[in-house]
Parts: structure tokens; C-alpha cells; sequence
């Protein structure tokens, strides 16, 4: 079982509703979202139209069918299947780290849609940095000895006498 950060857990509920532009209510994280309504008003949020049905009463697999949909709308928001939650993760209480760290994540992903004008979550991610050498440059370094490649002066293990045996002094 992984440990809880209520810290992070507070930060993910202020982001969540200061995306949805309401009122953090008062409870436990997990019973806040438990029901998948919150996430589904999300992730609609981000991205408008992700989620089309979400049910606000009903049996508990009804309930659990709004995480399922979430689930799906994040991955295609462009979220890693392996930063998503698993529903059992939030309905049945089995990983509620988890949950906050991906909710956590989502926010990060935010700042990749240049659509998404509202608040984001974590720090800021990196932008691709591609760098184009000519042929002169890259020639240029081929005459150089290259320190990372373990020259050092002539040291070697030549005399250490293998593994396993005892050092004589």
C-alpha cells in the first residue's frame, strides 16, 4: 500500500475545482470523487464533449461506468495508460495515492493543450529541443578524445587478479 500525501491530495481537489470554476466541498478526498461525477465534469471541462452520459445516481456499477468513462476520455486527452488509476483504486478505496497522483498528472498534461487556458498542475513540462549539426560539426569531433568513453590516463585493471581472490599485501 502506498503512502498518502494529503498535501497533494488537497492541491489535485483546489486545481480540480478551480478548473470547474466552483467551491471545494467539505469531506475526504476519495468520497469527493468516488462516484467518478466530479471526474467526468473534468475531463468535459478539458476537453468539452469527452464524456457524454454521467450518471449522478444508480447502482455502484453504474457509478463506477462514470470512472471507466474518464478513464478513457484522459487516455485519449493524452494521459499514459500507466499513469491512470485503476476504477478499483478509487471506488473500492484499494489506491487512493494512485488516483492523486494521476489526477496530478492530468493537470500536468494540461499544459501540452494550448487550448486549455485554466489553471494547470505541477511544474512546468518540457518542450522538445532538437538540435541539427552540420556534417563540418559533426567531423570536427571525430580527431577528439572522448573523456565519457572511460579514457583515464592509461589505468587499467591489468595486475587486480580476477574475482574472488584474496588482495596480498
Amino acid at each position: 500500500m502506498s503512502k498518502r500525501d494529503k498535501n497533494l491530495e488537497a492541491d489535485v481537489l483546489n486545481w480540480i475545482y478551480a478548473c470547474l470554476g466552483e467551491k471545494v466541498p467539505s469531506g475526504e478526498f476519495e468520497d469527493i470523487l468516488r462516484d467518478g461525477v466530479v471526474l467526468c465534469n473534468l475531463i468535459n471541462k478539458l476537453a468539452p464533449g469527452s464524456v457524454k452520459k454521467i450518471q449522478s445516481k444508480g447502482t455502484n456499477f453504474q457509478l463506477m461506468e462514470n470512472i471507466q468513462r474518464f478513464q478513457a476520455a484522459v487516455k485519449a486527452y493524452g494521459l499514459p495508460q500507466e499513469e491512470i488509476f485503476q476504477t478499483a483504486d478509487l471506488f473500492e478505496r484499494r489506491n487512493i495515492a494512485q488516483v492523486a497522483l494521476s489526477l496530478f498528472a492530468l493537470g500536468r498534461i494540461t499544459q501540452k493543450h494550448p487550448e486549455w487556458t485554466g489553471p494547470t498542475l505541477g511544474p512546468k513540462m518540457a518542450d522538445k529541443n532538437e538540435r541539427t549539426f552540420t556534417e563540418e560539426q559533426l567531423r570536427a569531433s571525430e580527431g577528439q578524445v572522448n573523456l565519457q568513453m572511460g579514457y583515464n590516463k592509461g589505468a587499467s585493471q591489468a595486475g587486480h587478479g580476477g574475482f574472488g581472490n584474496t588482495r596480498h599485501m
